[in-house]
């Protein structure tokens, strides 16, 4: 019985959401068995958080303030040996209570999906025998074991860092410094890269004894890697094993039903995407695992005679359990991942009230994916948030910009000697005074100024909530990164009962109209094709014709491949299912990609945009 708990336990994760949003989750349903994901962008809020967790716990606080010695990496070790203690606590404490209506190790076992180790549980109810009904709570009491307490490091923002003027050696940028914080911790978890590869954070994770094997063969820290498709999870595991590091789970997500930060593809769709590393995942661990073998003998490392193990997960966008269901059977996922419909559920995420209120109150209007990244990215943002409002205000006094408190996403230097962020308000004010000497026409001005305004304070602001909700900061203004999907959940729920919803034993959805989560990705891809072509059309994209013509052909290609196994996929609302997809293949036809003059482009937006029948509001992409 020694692995029954880790191979029938939940088999969904809780993704990283913002910087706030679950910096502290783990303390919430790790006890429980469910994994979930810290970020360890913010240290200054990993810091605070910190301070008051060991004051809730009356666990001794020393601060290590910001021009301390290696203060970054050290933050975010003194954090994560904090909530692995704690945790480490709960679980204890979990498994030493009785099994009785309400106590947590019934709580453990009543979430549990369908499986062996639920089965046992059943089994320990179900008999009269004293004897037998202690053995099987104290083998319960076993397997009651945590979730994962992962984390991720958002690869792009590995800012060098500067003291007097200065730069430091690289191990003190912001990823490498995050990535030593995590491996100098206690934890026995994951890893999560996301947002591409950054060569010197993975080679400078060969540095750290906790991402190899022990003399057992056990690693300590596995890797995770964000992908967007079966291309970049190949490269980065290659990139990887030529080191000797072995990647432990692709985690697919889609390029644009997401929140926050979105990585379009070139419209290469879920389903497709699922479908090749469902066919080619053995072929992806057997070649990686020669590489990696080669890679540790050539440097004197312990090697691998059979393939190390390789989880493919996947999240973005869903919201039943009929497509959850279809993820691990159909596609043969070993788990998925549920974000945004989380954001409802308080005992799990920090949403402060006022926010809370209008997530639940959102529509397709309140939600869109924003110009609001200083990295150029598009980003998934609830509209009319403490963020919007702040930033508004400061538009109409004539002051635009952040005071950039943190500076995480600093880049542009085309005013500066050093760093500085498209959200500030050094970066902005010098761009908009330079703005008529750019030579843009009449017709771009406007989509440039605009462009230039929207940008937020994203790696501050993105945390606001938590500082909201834990009284840390009553003036933070946040901005909420929701995805599409909630739109779809408007009212509040407790752990238990979203963990229903996700096996199939209540639904919490309150649009009845929701689309498949399949048809949502396909109609916010079109949308952004449209917006990709406005801006080509007003020559204000880099991007060639074949690109166009692409996007397109993939998606086509991804509509094919949708009504084709439509049977094998779909069980409930076929009909309606293949009706979309015909709706969205019509809309994507008639689009055409010969430059339009910029007067055409009202034209060009009327019949491009996506319309499904029997929805309120359009299917146009929602955040």
């Amino acid at each position: 019985m020694a692995d029954l708990a880790a191979r029938n336990g939940h088999t969904f994760h809780i993704p990283v959401m913002g910087t706030g949003f679950t910096i502290d989750t783990p303390l919430r349903v790790a006890k429980y068995g469910i994994s979930s994901v810290i970020s360890l962008v913010d240290d200054v809020l990993i810091e605070q958080v910190r301070k008051l967790h060991c004051k809730s716990a009356g666990e001794p606080y020393e601060e290590i303030a910001k021009r301390d010695e290696d203060a970054r990496a050290r933050r975010i070790t003194t954090y994560l040996d904090l909530v692995d203690q704690l945790v480490r606590r709960q679980v204890q404490a979990l498994q030493a209570s009785p099994f009785e209506a309400g106590s947590d190790i019934t709580r453990y076992y009543e979430m549990l999906p369908e499986a062996p180790l639920k089965a046992a549980y059943r089994r320990m109810l179900a008999t009269d025998d004293p004897t037998e009904k202690t053995k099987l709570e104290d083998d319960l009491r076993r397997l009651a074991v945590p979730g994962s307490i992962d984390v991720n490091i958002m690869t792009k923002l590995d800012r060098d860092i500067y003291r007097h003027g200065k730069k430091l050696p690289p191990e003190f940028a912001d990823a490498m410094a995050a990535l030593r914080g995590y491996a100098n911790s206690s934890l026995t978890s994951s890893i999560c890269f996301s947002a591409g590869m950054n060569h010197r954070v993975y080679a400078y994770a060969t540095q750290f004894a906790d991402f190899s094997p022990d003399q057992s063969g056990v690693i300590k820290k596995e890797f995770i890697l964000k992908v967007s498709d079966w291309r970049s999870a190949k490269v980065q595991g290659k990139f990887l094993a030529k080191r000797g590091l072995w990647v432990s789970e692709y985690r697919i997500e889609s390029g644009l039903n997401c929140g926050g930060h979105a990585f379009p593809t070139n419209g290469l769709l879920m389903g497709p995407i699922m479908e090749e590393f469902k066919h080619h995942r053995d072929e992806l661990q057997a070649s990686l695992h020669t590489i990696y073998n080669q890679a540790r003998a050539a440097t004197g490392r312990s090697t691998s005679d059979t393939p190390l193990g390789v989880r493919i997960t996947a999240q973005g966008g869903i919201g039943t359990a009929a497509e959850n269901d279809l993820l691990l059977q159909y596609y043969r996922l070993d788990g998925t991942g549920w974000a945004t419909p989380f954001l409802l559920v308080p005992e799990v995420t920090n949403v402060d009230d006022v926010h809370l209120r209008k997530l639940l109150d959102a529509t397709d209007r309140d939600v869109h994916l924003s110009d609001h990244s200083p990295l150029g990215i598009p980003f998934w943002a609830l509209r009319d948030s403490g963020s919007d409002q702040s930033r508004q205000k400061r538009i109409r006094e004539g002051k635009p910009g952040s005071p950039c408190p943190k500076g995480y996403l600093v880049s542009n230097t085309e005013f500066t000697d050093l760093p500085i962020c498209h959200a500030s308000r050094a970066y902005q004010k010098r761009k908009l005074e330079h703005l008529a000497e750019e030579g843009y026409s009449a017709k771009q001005l406007p989509v440039v100024r605009e462009s230039i305004l929207s940008k937020s304070c994203v790696c501050h602001e993105v945390g606001g909530t938590a500082l909201l909700k834990k009284g840390i900061d009553p003036t933070a203004q946040p901005i909420v990164c929701c995805g599409p999907n909630i739109v779809n959940f408007s009212k509040l729920a407790t752990l238990q009962e979203m963990v229903s919803h996700i096996y199939g034993r209540l639904s919490l959805l309150t649009n009845p109209d929701r689309p498949h989560v399949f048809i949502r990705e396909l109609a916010i891809y079109i949308d952004e094709l449209r917006k990709e072509f406005e801006k080509y059309s007003l020559d204000l994209s880099t991007r060639a014709p074949k690109y166009f013509r692409e996007f397109k052909e993939n998606l086509l290609s991804g509509i094919e491949y949708y009504r084709s196994r439509a049977e094998q996929l779909i069980q409930e609302k076929r009909k309606r299912f293949l009706d979309d997809l015909r709706s969205l293949r019509e809309t994507l036809e008639r689009m055409t990609f010969a430059k339009a003059m910029p007067d055409q482009l009202q034209d060009l937006e009327m019949q491009a945009t996506p319309h499904l029948s029997s929805r309120p509001q359009g299917v146009s992409c929602e955040a």
